[in-house]
This record gives structure tokens, C-alpha cells and sequence, in this order.
């Protein structure tokens, strides 16, 4: 409450500050807009609901009507079937008497309505028609939908869906659309009583009619599915069947009789469902509600053009006035945008004497932030350096030692090119060891110091291995931090070559793959259990060299620290075949002392 208080002074004050033109400029305006957008709303609301709810009425009346006509239609269809079927066929032998009389009578007497009428045995054999008294050649009807449905259920009328009917040959060679009803019935043949079907093809023309009337008023339209949704009748039926438009002819069927929404091709519509006694077929009326809210945009254009000038005016006038408030604010955000963009942004100090302050206080903080980010930047970088330098001197000095005592083994067996081979060999691999203090060698040298480091381990292992180098041509010339093949080399000769005797392999492979170089070291040793490569460059005791001291881990840990976490050590190992270490670098022609590498284009 305190809060709201001080805010409501803040803006009395704030408004004292301005003239009288601006005050009822901005609070008329605002009323004025607020006023016209709800009685606006409130009406468009009301008229909405009143259009939609007399849509749904007059479709529920013309629904009504529809299916009254429509129910008499089949209703007259099915009183052709009995008369059919127990004015004639229940009256006949077979064996001895035909049918083509009595159908001809009754053909006759509906023929506006019919378009055949056949009777069929079980095993789909004609044993009368009319008119048509030929079946086309290869016609099967036991396949036909209308024959199954009615052989499932004996006794029950069955109507199918609209389609060409193609049963019979007929002289004219026109093509009959139709509805077929059908029912499975008795017959009796020799005295015998039979299962047989009878089938009465309805000219779908009538159907057709009932609905084109009514589809010529009003600006919705209807049209009739059966129960799973295939369309029966549509207005633009041929359109939907060649694919040119679509009609939501499946989801209305599964609807509830009675009115509902639904959006269909981004379009709002009010939808009115209707179920067909016996048939289970749903006459579907579709009202589009943009053409309900046509006729009123038509009648109320002048009100309509009047609301939003006046609308449009108000919402000028008051544009001009915030934008005079705003600007200073607009200005003082787009300054702050160039915070962390620029190296030293402007602030905007300008507007209202709260504006001015809050620049000043947001120049002051980045100054300060600055400050503050180059003391941390400068922290980080010290301890990054010390990092490295700490996993840099972790060479055990036991590997020297070891080599001084082989030199001097050789010197008192007088074997003096041996030692002098040796000698020569370990001052090349401390002298790229040290490199001067710098981290940073080439790729070149990084493969003369593992070679160094081969030739004075074969003279200490008797020639227990043999190690291969395969270099592509053009990768010497990179840059690489030091001292990372040479621990890959001696993990490979400590925990894969010992056991050897005289059959040991060590491959030493560098190329470039895309934008990397890859470093490879593989060994045909013992290989390492499956359950501790993934130890291996996360726990440092799990991969520690007993030679230099610099293991897996250091090594991964150097690589990650200069070039970041895309790149560092991969392990491939079987038990029995052998190890394979991988190293991961970026193509760099330079890298800086501190780390910072520029990739080869």
C-alpha cells in the first residue's frame, strides 16, 4: 500500500510538471479509447452471438426438413424391397417360375426412383433383373460390398455408399449413379428353402435433388455421409473428388447430433449434425462464419469506417505524446545495448532529470564493471599459466636416472659408440624438453623428440620392440605444445612392450583429418580391461607413467587447457590386440604462448 502511494505522488508530480494541454490530452485520450474499444467489443460480442445462434436455428430447421424428406425417400425404397421380396419372391418357386413379371410391374410403377432391381442366390448366380437382364462378362458379386454386407446379416437392410452402377450391360452404355440396397432373403428353389440376396439400385439422382434446392439458399451448404464418413452427397462433390478442395467429412461424422465449431482449412465454421434413421447416414450443414459477419460489415460500413478513424485519431494523438515521454528512455536503452559490444560504450545522459540520473549511474557501474573484468581476466590468466606449468614439470626423475645408469653400464662394457649414441639422444630430448622455456614446438620437433625417446629405450629394452613412424608430408610445420607424444610412447613400452620378447609394435601415426590433425600411437600389447578405459583420463593414478610421470590424464589435461574441451585424448584398447591412443588437435600455423591459436584456412 506504502508503494502505491509513493507511486501515485510520483505520477501527480510528474504530471504538475507538464501543461494542462497534455494532461487532458493523454486522459481523454486514453478514456476515450478505452470507452470505444469495450462498447466496440461489447456489441461486435453481442452480434456475433445473435448472428450464430439464428445461423444454428435455421440450420436445425432445414436440417429437420432434410431428413424428413430424406427418411421418406428410403423409407419408399425400403417398401419397393418388401413389396419385392414378399409380394413376389416369397410367392415363387424358382425351380419351376420366374421373377421377370412381378420386377417388371414394379419397376414400372417406381421407375422415377429406380434404376434396377436384381435378385441373386448365395453363390452370387442372377436369377432375375430389371430392366438390365445381363450380367457383364467377369462380374463377380459376391466381392461387392452391398452382396457382403447383406450375406453377414440375413433379413437386414443395408444401404452402401454412392457409385457407378457396373453389375449389367445395358444398350445405351450410359453410366448409372446409384445407391444399392440390399437385404439377404429366402428363396425357394425345388420345394427347398435358400439364402439369396435382393438388390434395389436407388437413382441417386433423388437424393441429389432433395439437397440441391436447399444448397441453392442461404450461405452455408449441406451435404450427407454415410456412418464412416464417405461422402454420399456433396455440392462440390466432383471438386473433393479430384483432389481440388478437402471437406471434413471424417471428423463430422464421428460428431454428437446437434451444433458445434470447428476450424477447418483456417477457417471457423458452424457445423449442425443430424443422424438418418435406419441408415446411420449424418446430413452435415456447414455455415462459414465469415459469410455470416459479411452481411453486416456490407450494412454497417459507414459506422464501421467512423469507429476506427476516430479510433485511429486517438491513438495518433496519443502516439505523438508518448513518443515525446519515451524517446529519452528509447535512447538510454539503445546506449545500454552496446554494453559488452563495445569496448567503450556511450551512455545516454539526457530526458528528464530521472533519465539523466539513472545514465550517470548506468556510466558509472560499467566503468566500474570494466575494471572489475580486467582484474578477473588477468587472475584467470595467471592461474591458467600456473596450471600449466605445474602439469608441465611433473616429469619424474627417475627416467634419467634410469638412462645415466644404462650409459654407464655401456661406458664400463666398453661400449662406447652405444653410449655415445645414447648420450646424443637424451641431450636432443631434453633440449626440446626444455625448448627454451617455450611451450609451444612444432609438430616436426615433437616427433624428433619421440624418436629421441624410442632410440634410448630400445638400448635400455634389448630390442624387445620395434617402433614404425608414419607421418604424412606437409603436417611438421604445425604448432603443438610439447611433450605429448612422448608419454603416449612410454605408456605404450611400460604396459604393452615388457612382456614382449622381441615380437613388440609401436605405430606412430600423425595426418590430417578435415580440420584436425590426428596423432595415433598403437601398440600390439596386452591391451587394457574394458571396464577401465573410462578411468583412464578422469582418474590421474588410473593412467600414471612409471617412466617420465606425465600420463594419459596430464597429457589430456594440457591439450584441453589451450585449445578447450573439443579436443584431448581418445582410447581404443582389446584385450589381446593392443591399445590405440589418439590425439586431437586443431590445424594451427601459430599459437601464442598463452594458448590462443590461430587455425590454418
Amino acid at each position: 500500500m506504502h508503494w502505491f502511494h509513493r507511486k501515485w505522488e510520483q505520477l501527480l508530480e510528474y504530471y504538475k510538471q507538464k501543461n494542462m494541454q497534455f494532461t487532458i490530452s493523454l486522459s481523454f485520450t486514453l478514456v476515450t479509447v478505452i470507452g470505444m474499444i469495450t462498447v466496440g467489443m461489447f456489441l461486435l460480442r453481442s452480434y456475433r452471438s445473435a448472428m450464430e445462434r439464428v445461423s444454428m436455428e435455421d440450420s436445425a430447421r432445414i436440417l429437420d426438413q432434410v431428413d424428413i424428406n430424406l427418411n421418406s425417400y428410403l423409407r419408399s425404397m425400403m417398401r419397393i424391397s418388401d413389396s419385392v421380396y414378399y409380394s413376389a419372391i416369397r410367392q415363387i418357386d424358382f425351380a419351376s417360375q420366374n421373377i421377370d413379371t412381378e420386377l417388371n410391374l414394379l419397376y414400372e410403377t417406381n421407375r422415377d426412383h429406380l434404376v434396377s432391381i436384381a435378385c441373386f442366390t448365395e453363390d452370387g448366380s442372377l436369377l432375375g433383373s430389371v430392366p438390365f437382364s445381363t450380367l457383364k462378362p467377369g462380374i463377380d458379386v459376391r466381392g461387392q460390398d452391398w452382396f457382403v454386407s447383406a450375406s453377414a446379416k440375413m433379413e437386414n437392410l443395408h444401404f452402401s455408399d454412392f457409385h457407378v452402377q457396373n453389375l449389367f450391360e445395358n444398350s445405351s452404355n450410359r453410366y448409372y449413379w446409384v445407391i444399392s440396397l440390399s437385404r439377404g432373403i429366402e428363396i425357394t428353389r425345388g420345394g427347398n428353402p435358400e439364402s439369396g440376396i435382393l438388390l434395389v439400385d436407388m437413382d441417386f439422382s433423388g437424393i441429389s435433388q432433395l439437397f440441391t434446392k436447399v444448397n441453392s439458399e442461404g450461405p452455408g451448404y449441406l451435404y450427407l455421409t454415410d456412418s464412416e464418413g464417405r461422402l454420399i452427397y456433396h455440392p462440390r462433390q466432383n471438386l473433393i473428388f479430384s483432389n481440388l478442395m478437402e471437406e471434413n467429412n471424417i471428423a463430422a461424422s464421428s460428431y454428437e447430433d446437434g451444433m458445434h465449431k470447428e476450424v477447418f482449412g483456417h477457417e471457423e465454421r458452424m457445423v449442425v449434425v443430424k443422424t438418418v434413421g435406419y441408415t446411420g447416414w449424418k446430413i452435415v450443414s456447414v455455415t462459414p462464419l465469415r459469410s455470416l459477419y459479411g452481411s453486416f460489415s456490407r450494412n454497417q460500413t459507414v459506422v464501421v469506417i467512423i469507429f476506427f478513424l476516430a479510433l485511429a485519431a486517438m491513438i495518433f494523438i496519443n502516439q505523438l505524446i508518448s513518443v515525446a515521454v519515451v524517446k529519452p528512455l528509447q535512447r538510454l536503452e539503445d546506449s545500454v545495448k552496446g554494453i559488452g559490444l563495445s569496448p567503450t560504450p556511450q551512455i545516454y545522459i539526457g530526458g528528464s532529470h530521472e533519465i539523466r540520473h539513472l545514465g550517470q549511474t548506468i556510466q558509472s557501474m560499467v566503468a566500474e564493471m570494466r575494471r572489475l573484468t580486467d582484474d578477473i581476466v588477468r587472475e584467470q590468466e595467471e592461474k591458467r599459466k600456473n596450471e600449466l606449468d605445474a602439469l608441465q614439470s611433473q616429469i619424474n626423475p627417475h627416467f634419467l636416472y634410469n638412462t645415466l645408469d644404462s650409459i654407464l653400464w655401456m661406458i664400463e662394457a666398453e661400449k662406447y659408440e652405444d653410449a655415445i649414441s645414447m648420450v646424443q639422444a637424451l641431450a636432443s630430448l631434453f633440449r626440446i624438453s626444455l625448448s627454451r622455456g617455450k611451450n609451444i614446438i612444432t609438430v616436426g620437433e615433437e616427433i624428433q623428440h619421440a624418436r629421441n625417446y624410442v632410440a634410448i629405450q630400445k638400448y635400455r629394452y634389448k630390442n624387445k620392440f620395434e617402433a614404425f613412424f608414419e607421418i604424412e608430408d606437409g603436417v611438421s610445420d604445425y604448432k603443438t605444445i610439447k611433450l605429448i607424444i612422448q608419454p603416449l610412447i612410454e605408456n605404450a613400452i611400460y604396459y604393452g612392450m615388457e612382456f614382449m620378447d622381441g615380437d613388440g609394435e609401436i605405430h606412430v601415426r600423425v595426418g590430417v583429418r578435415g580440420d584436425e590433425l590426428h596423432i595415433e600411437v598403437a601398440d600390439n600389447g596386452p591391451g587394457i580391461p574394458a571396464e577401465r578405459l573410462p578411468a583412464l583420463l578422469t582418474e590421474e593414478n588410473r593412467a600414471r607413467s612409471k617412466g617420465s610421470g606425465i600420463g594419459l590424464r596430464n597429457v589430456h589435461q594440457r591439450i584441453q587447457l589451450y585449445f578447450g574441451r573439443d579436443y584431448g585424448l581418445e582410447v581404443e584398447s582389446e584385450p589381446d590386440e593392443g591399445t590405440l591412443v589418439r590425439i586431437r588437435l586443431p590445424l594451427c600455423e601459430t599459437i601464442d604462448e598463452d594458448g590462443k591459436g590461430v587455425r590454418d584456412s
